[in-house]
Formats: C-alpha cells, sequence, structure tokens
C-alpha cells in the first residue's frame, strides 16, 4: 500500500496562544493562520497535512509515533520542548522521517538558554526568525527532500 502524501505539522507547548502571547516576539497571527499557510504549501506540491498542537509532551510524542505509518516527513516547532526535550528528540530520530524544524522568532537573540535545540541534529531543515512565513518556506524545503528521496 502506498504512504498518501502527507505531512505532520506539530506544534508544542503554548502555540495555542499565538495572536495572543507576547505579539511583539510572535506577531498577531493565529495557530489556525500557521495551520492555514502549511497546508496551502503542502497543496501546491500535491500533499496533504495533518495538524497537532499540544501542552502535553506525550501527545505530541504519540502523534509523531503514529506518523511513521501514514506521513512522509514532519514539520515542527517544539516551542519550548525545544530547548528541554530529550525524548521530543528521540521520538523524531526514532520515526526516521525527514524533520524541518521552524521557530517564528530568531532564538539566537533571544535568552541564552534558547540557544539551544535538542531537535537541531535530527531536523533537515532550519528555519528560524521569519515569523509564521517560515512555515511555508521550511514546508517547502521538506518537501523537496521528500521529492529528491523519492528520485533517488
Amino acid at each position: 500500500m502506498m504512504t498518501p502524501r502527507r505531512l505532520l505539522l506539530v506544534n508544542g507547548p503554548n502555540l495555542n496562544l499565538l495572536g495572543i502571547r507576547e505579539p511583539a516576539v510572535y506577531g498577531h497571527d493565529t495557530l489556525a493562520d500557521v495551520e492555514r499557510i502549511v497546508a496551502d504549501a503542502a497543496a501546491e506540491h500535491g500533499f496533504e497535512v495533518r495538524s497537532v498542537q499540544s501542552n502535553h509532551e506525550g501527545v505530541l510524542i504519540d502523534a509523531i509515533h503514529a506518523a511513521r505509518t501514514d506521513c512522509l516527513g514532519i514539520v515542527i516547532n517544539p516551542g519550548g520542548l525545544t530547548h528541554t526535550s530529550v525524548v521530543l528528540r528521540d521520538a523524531l530520530s526514532g520515526v526516521a522521517l525527514p524533520v524541518a524544524e521552524v521557530h517564528i522568532s530568531n532564538v539566537y537573540e533571544r535568552e541564552t538558554f534558547r540557544h539551544h535545540s535538542y531537535v537541531a541534529d535530527v531536523a533537515a531543515v532550519h528555519v528560524i526568525g521569519e515569523g509564521v512565513t517560515g512555515y511555508a518556506h521550511a514546508t517547502r524545503l521538506l518537501i523537496d527532500i521528500i521529492a529528491g528521496a523519492a528520485e533517488g
């Protein structure tokens, strides 16, 4: 059976507050806007998107595990879990799907603790500090990697 042309979009803790939380840092776009941006970018290449957001690490890990059976790649903004979660990193590594890591703000211009990402070494794509439009950029780059793997 052929795997559908589907991506998993994962948004971590507090991203449900986009548009409300610290708009000077994260802007006024909402999580629904982010999900639409990714769906539109994916649709340009014939992909669909399943989206998950949770403030609970285990929910995100379960969604990542499930993606191994019906997704071709993962776009993820782990939020604060970027800097703390070895188990989230291990889940991404364990499913062996290409990963695009996205951060709305430039984490390297913020507090020092935000400079380290546990996801960075398992992600093939890194888009940082482009606002919510960075999600579209990351989606397109990830699809390019998936297409290149299919051709090879």
